[in-house]
């Protein structure tokens, strides 16, 4: 493993945070049941400043003595009978890369010595009591260290890249399985298993958040996570899955016909999605907003659904008075990296929200380095077009008759992760099929 990305990373956050010592810990073990943990994944923040992905450690960085210390806990024989070899200090500091590697317990006495010239401490919040009495008057400040970490984070550098690449790769031969795989008669959680055994086979032991697997009306659930039902002849089976490499996760959807062949309606509201997306992700480029790209996703579906009979006025009208909504319920994309919704890059990137964009999480105009997701969507939601207050409301715009001919059809996403470019176009990370001929081929295979 390449240590040089972590110790840039350390360098350019002491040079972000001159004034005080740095402190931060390790992501705690979470006890699932009983005397079971959940497998363990460490912090992001800690994980972009070491590469260290064992449970227990704490890092302190001295801006002004140019200082890097790691701290690793001091385990017991029975540990090593239990879970394995216990590393030394010096197997530690070589697999790292720090100079420096000292015992957990002696990280107090640590802050003590160094905080000498300091009126600050920047500490994580996870670590703040452990050495508040150590820290004595210093001030601890965790909201600036969450604000430089969430600033420095947002630019991927060329390793950061490579690793969301490798994810990519991974996640795509992950979704290729599944569509090989999907039959009418299986359940959800059956093409879960091919899906995610290959990641595992790829070498890529974590995922970035829990599978969707959705078939049929559950593809309009955003966030569905039963993954259990049966899987019927002619529903489309929408797909949201990624793995992580180093802990940087690809964000990927993909939706196909389990039958192999899309009907002609799906057909049609695939080719109006997939045209969306594309439209987007040649406009990724340093400037724009998150907002204004949004803002263009709905119109180019709205537009689509007004061809289609589905909606009735203007696209523009659509967007103001937020009846693209009951169709298209999120947002357009979110930033990706240790996270899969990831830091927008601290307030001082942070813009206000473009017309028609209000309710957007992120909001922030693009640069060189960042990694977003393009994910536009259609989805037809019992519970949206059932509910009388927005048929009330939008009764003017919205052919809901002609739209209840889609109660079962449920919804199409699809989701690429984009690295911006200073120059040229954008690098779509994200290889997995996704044009009609492709994803029917796959199918078919």
């Amino acid at each position: 493993m390449d240590l040089s990305l972590y110790a840039a990373n350390r360098g350019a956050l002491m040079e972000r945070l001159p004034g005080g010592l740095i402190v931060l810990g390790a992501a705690p073990e979470v006890l699932r049941n009983g005397d079971v943990h959940y497998k363990f994944r460490q912090s992001s923040h800690f994980l972009y400043l070491t590469g260290v992905e064992e449970p227990g450690c704490a890092l302190l960085l001295d801006p002004r003595r140019k200082k890097e210390i790691l701290f690793i806990p001091k385990l017991t024989q029975e540990h090593a009978v239990w879970l394995g070899h216990i590393p030394s200090r010096e197997e530690a500091a070589a697999r790292f890369g720090f100079k420096d590697v000292r015992y957990r317990s002696t990280l107090p006495k640590a802050v003590a010595a160094a905080k000498k010239g300091y009126k600050e401490i920047f500490a994580g919040k996870e670590i703040a009591p452990e050495i508040r009495k150590a820290a004595g008057t210093a001030g601890l400040k965790p909201t600036a260290l969450e604000e430089a970490l969430s600033e420095l984070r947002a630019v991927k550098r060329a390793a950061e890249i490579a690793f969301l690449r490798e994810a990519n790769r991974v996640t795509a031969q992950g979704h290729l399985a599944a569509m090989r795989a999907a039959r009418p008669g299986m359940r959800e959680y059956q093409v879960q298993a091919e899906l995610e055994r290959e990641f595992l086979r790829g070498g890529l032991a974590h995922m970035g958040y829990s599978s969707i697997v959705a078939a049929g009306r559950n593809s309009a659930v955003l966030h569905y996570h039963q993954n259990s039902a049966p899987i019927l002849d002619g529903d489309l089976l929408l797909i949201d899955a990624g793995a992580e490499c180093q802990g940087y996760t690809a964000d990927v959807t993909r939706t196909f016909p389990v039958s192999g062949k899309f009907s002609p309606r799906q057909r049609e509201i695939y080719e109006l999605v997939l045209a969306a997306q594309k439209e987007c992700i040649g406009r990724c480029v340093p400037g724009i907003t998150s907002g204004e790209l949004h803002r263009h996703s709905c119109l180019v579906l709205g537009q689509g659904l007004l061809d289609l009979g589905l909606a009735k006025g203007g696209a523009e009208e659509l967007v103001e008075t937020e009846a693209i909504r009951v169709f298209y319920p999120h947002g357009l994309t979110h930033m990706l990296g240790l996270d899969v919704h990831d830091v927008q890059g601290g307030k001082k990137r942070h813009v206000p929200p473009a017309k028609g964009a209000k309710k957007l999480r992120f909001n922030a105009r693009l640069e060189s380095g960042f990694v977003i997701t393009m994910e536009p969507g259609l989805y037809f939601v019992p519970a949206l077009l059932d509910d009388p207050k927005v048929r009330a409301k939008h009764k003017g715009r919205i052919n809901f008759e002609k739209a209840g001919a889609y109660r079962d059809f449920g919804g199409i996403r699809i989701e690429d992760d984009i690295c911006v470019q200073s120059s040229g176009p954008p690098l779509n990370l994200t290889t997995a099929p996704k044009e009609i001929a492709d994803v029917e081929a796959a199918c078919a295979r």
